[in-house]
């Protein structure tokens, strides 16, 4: 079941970075001041459900009642009222079956527009990272221009949310939904699209799906471009520090890695390849590892901010200077990368734009006037070049 996050551990995770705009929204809460008015657009009356009329064998059939589905289903008119309003308290199954049925009959709900909530849910599989920060700020900016508000949610560190999160969705009737890290099982995707909400994949965790909008970044570029520098400042022992194998994004960051040595004509050492899981704890640990080697790297290309953070501690505490005993690239950009000592060689990734990008990409297929041009967008990164690589000692 997702949980809302509290504000008092957002401010604790995030500390002086935190400065969100006063639009964002939790269940249950408003954060800073949201608009009082959201209650009023989340309560509104339950939408009226239209009948068509079909034609069978020359003649004209009115669909069946409520009544008769409710038979036909083996429930209570009552439950196909909730099925048809998106409450949550309906079981999987029960829902399925009421949902096939009104199909069946031609039941066709109004327009989404009319009975959308002033909302768009931000989903991420977890926040414990400033790199979330950036996201949301990207979403709140095109929210706020459209009068929109915030839901703010987290999976527990699943990349699929879980069971009863679409129910709910469903219930609030967001105008869209942003997934960040993660993805839909088939029920959720079948449920949200049975309620014409839209939804868009943020730095997608696996293939999200030829017809599945997503916005991304080259992260095999990036990876590229990151290990190429440190070949083209002389290293020849490069280690990597890869993030969860099953992301997409950090397979894609050391198969960059892995094409810039053996274009440099650099054999792949697999004993310098470590996965970690994007946090600082996992690029000291790592760190730690790959540093008191005998044959340790010079460089090291972190992946992540965060581990290259985790690796700058593990090489203070073995006396190791950056960048004269050892070079450092991360991976991101964070607000705080030009703020460490050294300040950090990484590879940008456009988080902010690439939430505006999705937040407008969701809106966009909210709308009625038809699919946007793109719906698989990949933004460019680029190489920000700071103090933390240099050539090797006596290179």
């Amino acid at each position: 079941m997702l949980t809302s996050v509290s504000h008092a551990r957002f401010h604790e995770c995030f500390g002086k970075y935190v400065e969100c705009s006063g639009n964002l929204w939790r269940r249950g809460d408003f954060v800073k001041g949201a608009r009082r008015d959201t209650i009023a657009a989340m309560t509104s009356p339950e939408p009226v459900e239209s009948r068509t009329q079909t034609r069978t064998q020359g003649r004209s059939a009115q669909t069946a009642t409520l009544a008769e589905i409710a038979r036909e289903a083996g429930v209570s008119a009552p439950t196909v009222s909730k099925v048809l309003n998106g409450r949550a308290d309906v079981a999987p199954a029960t829902r399925a079956r009421v949902e096939d049925l009104l199909r069946a009959h031609g039941y066709r709900r109004r327009r989404a527009e009319a009975t959308r909530s002033p909302l768009i849910d931000l989903v991420f599989h977890e926040l414990e990272s400033a790199w979330a920060l950036e996201v949301i700020r990207g979403v709140e900016n095109v929210a706020r221009d459209a009068g929109l508000s915030v839901v703010l949610s987290e999976s527990a560190g699943r990349l699929t949310p879980g069971r009863t999160w679409a129910d709910q969705v469903a219930a609030r009737r967001p105008h869209g939904v942003i997934l960040v890290l993660s993805g839909l099982d088939e029920s959720q995707r079948a449920l949200l699209t049975s309620r014409s909400i839209p939804f868009v994949v943020m730095d997608p965790a696996g293939d999200p799906g030829a017809d599945v909008p997503s916005i991304g970044a080259t992260n095999w570029q990036g990876g590229l471009a990151a290990t190429r520098h440190l070949v083209d400042l002389g290293h020849r022992r490069i280690g990597a520090i890869s993030g969860p194998t099953q992301m997409m994004c950090s397979r894609a960051r050391v198969d960059g890695y892995r094409a810039a040595l053996e274009t440099a004509g650099l054999p792949v050492d697999p004993a310098l390849i470590a996965n970690g899981d994007f946090h600082h704890e996992a690029g000291y640990r790592i760190g730690l590892e790959l540093l008191r080697r005998p044959d340790r790297p010079t460089a090291v290309f972190a992946g992540n901010d965060l581990q290259a953070l985790g690796l700058y501690e593990a090489a203070r505490e073995l006396g190791l200077r950056i960048p004269e005993d050892l070079s450092v690239v991360g991976f991101d950009d964070l607000p705080l990368a030009p703020l460490v000592g050294p300040p950090l060689t990484t590879v940008r990734q456009p988080l902010t734009e690439m939430a505006e990008a999705a937040a407008k990409l969701v809106l966009d297929l909210g709308r009625e006037a038809g699919t946007p041009a793109a719906t698989r967008v990949e933004l460019a990164t680029s190489l920000v070049v700071r103090s933390s690589t240099a050539a090797p000692a006596g290179g």
